[in-house]
């Protein structure tokens, strides 16, 4: 274990500009997960801390200064937000893979990724328009944007940081103010966002930090009346729970949930391409995306060969201390989740035929370590066919033509992404048409355009957000009629 320096002894919460404590004293212990040792207790919050939080942000909202100022000046506070961001490049990387498990290697760019969003959703807001209509004489319609207020931001713990960035970028460039709860199982990077948005110039109040348990926290923050929209990624069991609760308020809701993507690779594919992508796809980042490609259907006259190779490359996938540079999969993220993977991994060595990994590396004792995990002849009722395992474990099933290809892709409840591999153009475009996914990838790994939309159908998501479509959830349209000339209205009750 190699342990950043300067860890703070205590990650407490952040309302209206100052750093303070839980109410009734409460704190969670924080673990490092190549080790599973405490390094850090963090302020525990509850509904009486969430409901601070919100009449910060709420004060800030109905009498600070950001919701009324020029697109120009959010911008210019945004583009320092990113200068700021990128600027805690390295120590961010340290923060996020100690604190996540996630290989030093791939927390290195997060704060690149998470710099461009704030940029990006500067440029976005400066050059976005607004929309007139004009019946000539009569009347002119024009179409205005107005924050909704106080955004509930809740994010997960899977490169935190960035994810996190994904939420506050299009909120805060809208207008709005926000109250973000951090994942409980990694809330170390998040408290770099107080020196970040101080040292930008952010108003006090705008952006409001509570940790706590989802149970407690989360759900305080959704049951708020006085916070109009909730943004929540993570998995489909908290998700529909969330939607249920937020009922109650007809809350506005952009939900990012589970994933079940398949990879599709037809016989006539590039097959060093699609196998670099599918093992890249399944086991960066510890498996633990919700886009991972983690079922791969091959047709089946090259099923054989791509499944030697895939096992082949998983064997020699590096498993190892998330701050060493050769490190390709490290610790997952906490062993609570640690132990849900392996159930998973038991149970497909009864359901499908294990092909690679499946067990703790033998030089790495403690920590959440699995080698990466290939199953083969995965059927379309197996649990690990259909159910979300979050983990550097895939399967691998054949198929014979285009249209079972097409049906086993679309037979689970997910719907978040998918990968189709194949020369043929013109049958990759009708196969990426009728996967049931909000997103997929012809010919190519999964790429972000961040102009684009993100989000997923059936039980990965509701709603979606990127480029425009974020603003339209943190500013919705508002509409002002005026007339032009001699209204001519029926004088009802009149004589």
């Amino acid at each position: 274990m190699s342990s950043p320096r300067n860890l703070p002894k205590r990650l407490p919460h952040l309302i209206g500009g100052e750093l303070t404590e839980s109410v009734s004293g409460a704190e969670f212990e924080v673990l490092e997960p190549a080790s599973n040792t405490v390094y850090t207790t963090a302020a525990a919050g509850r509904s009486e801390d969430v409901d601070k939080a919100v009449r910060a942000a709420r004060a800030a909202f109905t009498e600070g200064p950001w919701p009324g100022m020029a697109a120009r000046d959010r911008a210019r506070i945004l583009y320092r937000i990113g200068e700021a961001v990128e600027a805690r490049e390295e120590r961010l990387a340290e923060l996020e893979s100690f604190d996540s498990g996630l290989p030093i290697t791939q927390a290195r760019g997060q704060a690149r990724r998470a710099a461009e969003n704030f940029r990006f959703f500067g440029d976005l807001i400066v050059g976005l328009h607004e929309e007139a209509y004009s019946v000539p004489g009569t009347q002119l319609n024009y179409v205005l944007r107005k924050p909704a207020g106080v955004a509930g931001l809740i994010t997960p713990w899977n490169t935190p940081f960035m994810l996190e960035s994904w939420k506050l970028a299009p909120a805060l460039a809208a207008g709005c103010t926000v109250v973000l709860k951090p994942a409980e199982f990694t809330p170390l990077s998040a408290s770099l966002w107080s020196d970040i948005f101080a040292e930008a110039g952010l108003p006090d109040g705008v952006f409001n930090l509570v940790n706590g348990i989802g149970e407690e926290a989360g759900q305080a923050l959704v049951d708020h009346p006085d916070v109009p929209l909730i943004s929540f990624t993570g998995e489909t069991t908290t998700g529909k729970t969330i939607m249920r609760r937020a009922a109650e308020h007809l809350k506005g809701l952009s939900m990012e949930l589970g994933g079940k993507s398949p990879v599709v690779v037809f016989a006539d594919a590039d097959l060093d391409a699609a196998l670099d992508s599918a093992v890249f796809g399944v086991f960066s980042l510890n498996g633990e995306r919700c886009t991972a490609g983690s079922r791969v259907l091959v047709q089946r006259e090259r099923y054989a060969e791509f499944a030697a190779r895939f096992a082949e490359r998983a064997s020699r996938v590096v498993v190892g201390p998330p701050h060493d540079p050769a490190t390709e999969v490290g610790a997952l993220v906490h062993p609570e989740h640690y132990e849900r993977v392996l159930g998973y991994v038991e149970l497909g060595k009864r359901e499908a035929t294990l092909l690679a990994g499946g067990a703790r590396p033998e030089h790495l004792a403690t920590g959440n370590y699995l080698t990466p995990t290939v199953f083969g002849d995965v059927g379309p009722d197996a649990r690990i066919f259909n159910e979300e395992i979050f983990g550097p474990v895939v399967g691998l099933t054949p198929f014979d033509t285009e249209e079972e290809a097409i049906r086993l892709a679309n037979d689970v409840s997910y719907g978040l992404a998918g990968y189709v591999w194949t020369s043929d153009l013109r049958r990759g475009h009708r196969v990426a048409g009728a996967i049931e996914a909000g997103m997929v990838w012809l010919n190519s790994h999964n790429i972000r355009d961040l102009r684009t939309p993100f989000g997923g159908v059936k039980s990965s998501g509701v709603g979606h957000e990127g480029g425009w479509r974020s603003i339209d959830f943190y500013a919705p349209e508002h509409v002002v009629h005026v007339s032009l000339g001699e209204v001519h209205t029926p004088r009802f009750g009149a004589r």
